[in-house]
């Protein structure tokens, strides 16, 4: 149902729900895996990774400008490259990244929870992500209201939250020394600086939250002129967060003690800058952050798998039977499935592929049909995909010499979505080779 003027979004309530879903989970346990990679240049990483998502955001911003929906992404994807295999197999690579997200989330919450118990207990950090998961299913079966009453009143903590942790770390620790020097293990055969770059893959993932502020096109005040204001404006401010978080991190532990304690970074920081007190805070904090991301995450990529549906781009869910949202059902039991066989790190790297291959998609899409329906320069998504192109082939190369296994996992999923896509589009062909989509439901 579409809003009235009165209820719409703001500027500064679209801004404040678009960093409220990206200054989120994720940067709890990314920080110490940047870290792991460059060492104290892990500040720098974050404003490195920034430059790349503003490049990045620029087709968003113009996409989101010209054709503001509440299908976002899919949206883009569909006027870029028409109904069909390319854009469902693409939509369904972000779909993952989503889900992926929230078995990441659902680990930093387990990882920090259990800070609270003795060591002998951190081998249940999944248990506690899986419960995590089974809550934020029941949270969606009781509905909308519930869950933007859980999302708006989350949100004003963990960002304000993290905000003060960030401001208050950086006061009483000052600036850390930079000296890049570090020498992350595995990759003697790397040249200098490309573990940097393979870092920046990572800290993309960080900023990918702002994504999500594209499916608020059709909520919004004046939103073929606000969706692009709160996307910029909403990278800005969780730069500026995230760099004074990192170097208030750097002044708090070594780096040898921050790679140890990766998958908590944040509390083990807060301890020696504000005692036992100010790592109590940062696990409530990030506790708070990853039960309302994991909420909120479930929501939206329940909604992109129903979307998808409706479009005809996937099987639909409507033929199951007496199951009631099997979207939501399918989307919690691959999280769960995530959280079970794999550890942060490697769920990070294959959520960090799959954006990056879907991001690049996402530039590409306006060169071959909306020249005339779009106007942007073309030099600037160029960039973005050569930094894309860049950080990815750093990162999976990074992979290959340390950890094999998360390309091999990744390519398998990106295999099977291209097969499975492929052949319901042959599936639901008709003699003359038509494909009949419901487009209408993307307005």
């Amino acid at each position: 149902m579409a809003n009235t003027k009165d209820n719409k979004l703001s500027l500064i309530g679209s801004i404040s729900l678009g960093t409220g879903v990206m200054i989120g989970a994720g940067i709890f346990v990314l920080m110490g895996q940047i870290a792991e990679l460059v060492g104290d240049l892990f500040p720098i990483a974050f404003i490195a990774g920034a430059v790349v998502v503003g490049f990045s955001s620029y087709s968003y911003v113009k996409f989101s400008n010209a054709f503001p929906s509440s299908g976002g992404v899919v949206k883009f994807l569909s006027k870029a490259y028409g109904p069909g295999t390319t854009t469902g197999v693409f939509s369904l690579l972000m779909y993952v990244s989503m889900v992926v997200s929230e078995s990441l989330v659902a680990g930093t919450f387990g990882a920090y929870t259990l800070r609270l118990f003795p060591d002998n207990f951190a081998v249940y950090a999944s248990v506690l992500g899986i419960i995590l998961l089974v809550t934020a299913y029941i949270i969606n079966i009781l509905g909308n209201k519930v869950i933007g009453a859980t999302g708006t009143f989350t949100a004003i903590i963990k960002v304000g939250g993290i905000a003060v942790l960030a401001i208050a770390g950086l006061i009483v620790s000052g600036f850390a020394d930079i000296s890049g020097k570090y020498i992350p293990q595995n990759t003697d055969a790397l040249p200098q600086g490309f573990a940097f770059m393979a870092a920046l893959a990572l800290a993309i993932l960080a900023y990918k939250g702002f994504t999500t502020i594209t499916n608020q096109g059709g909520d919004i005040e004046n939103p073929h002129k606000n969706l692009g204001k709160s996307i910029i404006l909403s990278i800005l401010i969780c730069t500026l967060i995230y760099v004074a978080l990192a170097l208030a991190v750097a002044g708090g532990l070594s780096i040898p003690e921050i790679i140890k304690a990766k998958d908590y970074a944040l509390a083990a920081a807060a301890k020696p800058i504000f005692g036992d007190w100010g790592s109590w805070i940062t696990i409530a904090l990030a506790i708070v952050a990853t039960f309302s991301g994991v909420v909120a995450s479930v929501f939206s990529a329940s909604r992109l798998l129903g979307m998808l549906s409706s479009m005809k781009q996937v099987p639909s869910l409507k033929k199951m039977g007496n199951i009631k949202n099997p979207a939501l059902i399918f989307t919690v039991a691959l999280a769960i499935l995530l959280t079970l066989l794999f550890d942060l790190t490697r769920i990070a790297s294959i959520g960090a592929i799959f954006y990056l291959v879907m991001d690049i998609a996402i530039h590409w899409g306006l060169f071959p049909h909306l020249k005339k329906e779009v106007k942007f320069q073309p030099i600037i998504p160029l960039i973005a995909i050569v930094l894309d192109i860049a950080v990815l082939f750093a990162f999976l190369y990074l992979k290959y010499i340390s950890d094999p296994l998360v390309l091999i996992v990744a390519a398998i999923g990106i295999i099977l979505i291209i097969i499975a896509e492929r052949l319901f589009m042959f599936s639901h062909t008709d003699d003359e080779g038509n494909m009949p989509m419901e487009m209408e439901t993307m307005g």
